[in-house]
Protein backbone atom coordinates (compact mmCIF):
# COMPACT_ATOMS: atom_id res chain seq x y z
CA UNK A 1 0.00 0.00 0.00
CA UNK A 2 2.89 2.17 1.11
CA UNK A 3 4.51 1.62 -2.54
CA UNK A 4 1.32 2.26 -4.08
CA UNK A 5 0.90 5.74 -2.44
CA UNK A 6 4.32 6.79 -3.66
CA UNK A 7 4.20 5.57 -6.87
CA UNK A 8 0.85 8.05 -7.54
CA UNK A 9 2.63 10.75 -6.16
CA UNK A 10 5.73 9.79 -7.87
CA UNK A 11 3.54 10.14 -11.31
CA UNK A 12 1.99 13.90 -10.12
CA UNK A 13 5.69 14.81 -9.08
CA UNK A 14 7.12 13.66 -12.55
CA UNK A 15 4.36 15.81 -14.41
CA UNK A 16 5.00 18.72 -12.72
CA UNK A 17 8.12 18.56 -12.92
CA UNK A 18 8.51 18.08 -16.60
CA UNK A 19 6.68 21.01 -17.32
CA UNK A 20 7.53 23.71 -14.63
CA UNK A 21 9.71 21.94 -11.93
CA UNK A 22 8.81 21.75 -8.73
CA UNK A 23 8.40 18.14 -8.09
CA UNK A 24 9.99 17.62 -5.36
CA UNK A 25 7.56 19.57 -3.59
CA UNK A 26 5.04 16.32 -3.88
CA UNK A 27 7.62 13.56 -3.94
CA UNK A 28 10.33 14.21 -1.27
CA UNK A 29 7.26 15.26 1.51
CA UNK A 30 5.37 11.76 0.18
CA UNK A 31 8.62 10.22 1.53
CA UNK A 32 9.18 11.65 4.96
CA UNK A 33 5.67 11.28 5.30
CA UNK A 34 4.82 7.41 4.37
CA UNK A 35 8.16 6.24 5.82
CA UNK A 36 8.55 8.42 8.85
CA UNK A 37 10.96 6.13 11.01
CA UNK A 38 13.65 5.89 7.68
CA UNK A 39 16.43 7.94 7.75
CA UNK A 40 16.64 11.23 6.21
CA UNK A 41 19.84 10.40 4.45
CA UNK A 42 17.91 7.43 2.66
CA UNK A 43 14.81 9.28 1.46
CA UNK A 44 16.89 11.59 0.22
CA UNK A 45 18.75 9.39 -1.62
CA UNK A 46 15.74 7.61 -2.64
CA UNK A 47 13.71 10.90 -3.91
CA UNK A 48 17.08 11.50 -6.04
CA UNK A 49 16.92 8.15 -8.03
CA UNK A 50 13.24 8.08 -8.51
CA UNK A 51 13.53 11.80 -9.91
CA UNK A 52 16.57 11.49 -12.51
CA UNK A 53 14.91 9.18 -14.67
CA UNK A 54 12.13 10.91 -14.83
CA UNK A 55 14.33 14.30 -15.41
CA UNK A 56 15.61 12.38 -17.82
CA UNK A 57 13.27 11.30 -19.77
CA UNK A 58 11.45 14.81 -19.85
CA UNK A 59 15.05 16.40 -21.13
CA UNK A 60 15.07 13.91 -23.85
CA UNK A 61 10.88 14.31 -25.01
CA UNK A 62 11.63 18.17 -25.02
CA UNK A 63 14.91 17.53 -27.39
CA UNK A 64 13.24 15.48 -29.57
CA UNK A 65 10.36 18.35 -30.05
CA UNK A 66 11.85 21.42 -29.75
CA UNK A 67 14.86 23.41 -30.15
CA UNK A 68 16.79 22.83 -26.68
CA UNK A 69 20.45 25.42 -26.93
CA UNK A 70 22.79 22.94 -25.80
CA UNK A 71 25.61 25.82 -26.13
CA UNK A 72 23.90 27.09 -23.26
CA UNK A 73 22.58 24.04 -21.21
CA UNK A 74 25.40 21.59 -21.60
CA UNK A 75 28.15 23.95 -20.08
CA UNK A 76 25.39 24.84 -16.98
CA UNK A 77 24.83 21.17 -16.18
CA UNK A 78 28.33 20.28 -16.55
CA UNK A 79 29.00 23.50 -14.23
CA UNK A 80 26.09 22.52 -11.83
CA UNK A 81 26.74 19.22 -11.91
CA UNK A 82 30.71 19.88 -10.14
CA UNK A 83 29.58 22.69 -7.68
CA UNK A 84 26.39 20.73 -6.54
CA UNK A 85 29.14 19.03 -4.67
CA UNK A 86 30.27 22.10 -3.37
CA UNK A 87 26.99 23.05 -2.19
CA UNK A 88 26.47 20.08 -0.27
CA UNK A 89 30.29 20.39 1.01
CA UNK A 90 29.04 24.18 2.61
CA UNK A 91 26.04 22.99 4.45
CA UNK A 92 28.57 21.69 7.47
CA UNK A 93 29.24 25.04 7.76
CA UNK A 94 26.31 27.60 6.99
CA UNK A 95 23.03 26.46 8.13
CA UNK A 96 19.96 26.30 5.78
CA UNK A 97 18.10 27.89 8.35
CA UNK A 98 20.18 31.13 7.71
CA UNK A 99 19.61 30.91 3.66
CA UNK A 100 15.63 30.13 4.14
CA UNK A 101 14.46 33.59 4.73
CA UNK A 102 16.09 34.89 1.49
CA UNK A 103 15.14 32.12 -0.64
CA UNK A 104 11.30 33.06 0.54
CA UNK A 105 12.31 36.90 -0.59
CA UNK A 106 13.79 35.38 -3.98
CA UNK A 107 10.67 33.28 -4.71
CA UNK A 108 8.35 36.46 -3.99
CA UNK A 109 10.06 38.48 -6.43
CA UNK A 110 10.46 36.58 -9.15
CA UNK A 111 6.65 35.57 -8.43
CA UNK A 112 5.88 39.08 -8.76
CA UNK A 113 7.62 39.84 -11.27
CA UNK A 114 6.12 37.18 -14.16
CA UNK A 115 2.77 37.73 -12.58
CA UNK A 116 3.38 41.91 -13.42
CA UNK A 117 4.64 40.83 -16.92
CA UNK A 118 2.55 39.51 -19.22
CA UNK A 119 5.02 38.96 -22.21
CA UNK A 120 7.49 36.85 -19.43
CA UNK A 121 9.04 34.03 -21.51
CA UNK A 122 6.27 34.35 -24.62
CA UNK A 123 9.18 35.19 -27.13
CA UNK A 124 12.31 32.88 -27.84
CA UNK A 125 14.86 35.31 -29.01
CA UNK A 126 18.57 34.06 -27.02
CA UNK A 127 20.98 36.95 -26.34
CA UNK A 128 23.96 35.11 -26.40
CA UNK A 129 26.68 33.38 -28.68
CA UNK A 130 29.87 31.83 -28.87
CA UNK A 131 31.87 31.83 -25.73
CA UNK A 132 29.91 34.41 -24.11
CA UNK A 133 27.24 31.98 -23.97
CA UNK A 134 29.45 29.36 -22.83
CA UNK A 135 30.75 30.51 -20.33
CA UNK A 136 27.02 32.41 -18.76
CA UNK A 137 25.76 29.03 -19.28
CA UNK A 138 28.58 27.80 -16.85
CA UNK A 139 28.20 30.30 -14.33
CA UNK A 140 24.57 29.89 -14.13
CA UNK A 141 25.09 26.04 -13.18
CA UNK A 142 27.83 27.01 -10.75
CA UNK A 143 25.47 29.35 -8.62
CA UNK A 144 22.25 26.76 -9.40
CA UNK A 145 24.72 23.86 -8.75
CA UNK A 146 25.97 24.97 -5.99
CA UNK A 147 22.70 26.28 -4.46
CA UNK A 148 20.92 22.96 -5.13
CA UNK A 149 23.54 20.91 -3.44
CA UNK A 150 23.38 23.25 -0.52
CA UNK A 151 19.68 23.84 -0.03
CA UNK A 152 17.71 22.42 -3.18
CA UNK A 153 13.98 23.58 -2.85
CA UNK A 154 12.79 26.09 -5.93
CA UNK A 155 15.97 25.34 -8.29
CA UNK A 156 14.36 24.31 -10.96
CA UNK A 157 12.15 26.95 -10.71
CA UNK A 158 15.19 29.86 -10.73
CA UNK A 159 16.79 28.01 -13.45
CA UNK A 160 13.65 28.68 -15.62
CA UNK A 161 12.92 32.46 -14.96
CA UNK A 162 17.16 32.89 -14.99
CA UNK A 163 16.97 30.96 -18.39
CA UNK A 164 14.14 33.86 -19.75
CA UNK A 165 15.38 37.13 -18.19
CA UNK A 166 19.00 37.04 -18.89
CA UNK A 167 19.42 34.17 -22.15
CA UNK A 168 16.26 35.30 -23.58
CA UNK A 169 14.43 31.84 -23.63
CA UNK A 170 10.74 31.08 -23.78
CA UNK A 171 9.09 29.26 -21.02
CA UNK A 172 9.52 26.06 -22.92
CA UNK A 173 12.83 26.26 -24.37
CA UNK A 174 13.62 27.00 -20.58
CA UNK A 175 12.09 24.59 -19.25
CA UNK A 176 13.69 22.03 -21.39
CA UNK A 177 17.47 23.50 -20.49
CA UNK A 178 16.32 23.66 -16.66
CA UNK A 179 15.78 19.80 -17.18
CA UNK A 180 19.50 19.54 -18.28
CA UNK A 181 20.81 21.19 -15.80
CA UNK A 182 18.38 19.16 -13.26
CA UNK A 183 19.42 15.72 -14.51
CA UNK A 184 23.10 16.88 -14.00
CA UNK A 185 22.71 17.85 -10.27
CA UNK A 186 20.63 14.98 -9.59
CA UNK A 187 23.31 12.23 -11.10
CA UNK A 188 26.10 14.53 -8.43
CA UNK A 189 23.48 13.80 -5.44
CA UNK A 190 22.93 9.72 -6.74
CA UNK A 191 26.81 9.89 -6.70
CA UNK A 192 26.91 10.62 -2.96
CA UNK A 193 23.96 8.67 -1.87
CA UNK A 194 24.05 5.03 -3.53
CA UNK A 195 27.92 4.45 -2.63
CA UNK A 196 27.39 5.27 1.17
CA UNK A 197 23.97 2.80 0.92
CA UNK A 198 21.23 5.93 1.18
CA UNK A 199 18.87 4.48 -1.58
CA UNK A 200 15.92 2.22 -0.84
CA UNK A 201 16.40 0.50 -4.48
CA UNK A 202 12.62 -1.35 -3.92
CA UNK A 203 11.02 1.75 -3.46
CA UNK A 204 13.06 4.02 -5.34
CA UNK A 205 12.90 1.86 -8.69
CA UNK A 206 8.95 1.45 -8.92
CA UNK A 207 8.52 5.42 -7.60
CA UNK A 208 11.02 6.08 -10.77
CA UNK A 209 8.63 4.48 -13.37
CA UNK A 210 6.09 6.55 -11.99
CA UNK A 211 7.73 9.32 -12.38
CA UNK A 212 9.23 8.33 -16.10
CA UNK A 213 5.37 8.21 -16.80
CA UNK A 214 4.52 11.55 -15.33
CA UNK A 215 7.38 13.36 -17.26
CA UNK A 216 6.56 11.68 -20.53
CA UNK A 217 2.51 13.01 -19.95
CA UNK A 218 4.22 16.91 -18.64
CA UNK A 219 6.54 17.02 -21.26
CA UNK A 220 3.85 16.01 -24.05
CA UNK A 221 1.48 18.52 -22.13
CA UNK A 222 3.87 21.51 -22.41
CA UNK A 223 4.73 21.14 -26.26
CA UNK A 224 1.29 20.77 -26.94
CA UNK A 225 -0.75 23.72 -24.54
CA UNK A 226 2.13 26.03 -25.44
CA UNK A 227 4.34 28.81 -23.63
CA UNK A 228 0.68 30.44 -21.91
CA UNK A 229 0.02 26.94 -19.69
CA UNK A 230 3.86 26.57 -19.19
CA UNK A 231 3.29 30.09 -17.04
CA UNK A 232 0.66 29.80 -15.64
CA UNK A 233 0.99 26.36 -14.14
CA UNK A 234 4.63 27.96 -13.46
CA UNK A 235 2.65 31.00 -11.14
CA UNK A 236 0.85 28.22 -9.39
CA UNK A 237 3.65 26.02 -8.43
CA UNK A 238 5.82 28.97 -7.23
CA UNK A 239 2.76 30.21 -5.05
CA UNK A 240 2.66 26.55 -3.55
CA UNK A 241 6.11 26.70 -2.93
CA UNK A 242 6.16 30.37 -1.29
CA UNK A 243 3.50 29.13 1.14
CA UNK A 244 5.16 25.82 2.15
CA UNK A 245 8.64 27.64 2.55
CA UNK A 246 7.07 30.47 4.91
CA UNK A 247 5.75 27.39 6.62
CA UNK A 248 8.57 26.22 7.00
CA UNK A 249 10.97 29.61 8.20
CA UNK A 250 7.65 31.16 10.26
CA UNK A 251 6.02 28.24 11.54
CA UNK A 252 8.42 26.04 13.71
Amino acid sequence: MDIAILALLAFLAGFIDAVVGGGGLIQLPALFGVLPQTAPAALLGTNKVAAVFGTATAAWRYATTIRVRWATALPAAVSAFVFSFVGAAAVSWLPAQVIRPVILVLLVLVACYIFLRKDFGSIHAPRHEGRREHVYGALLGMVLGFYDGFFGPGTGSFLIFLFIRFFGFDFLAASAAAKVVNVATNVAAIAYFAPTGNVLWQIALPMAACNILGSVVGAHTAVRRGTGFVRVLFLVVLVVMITKLAMDTFGG
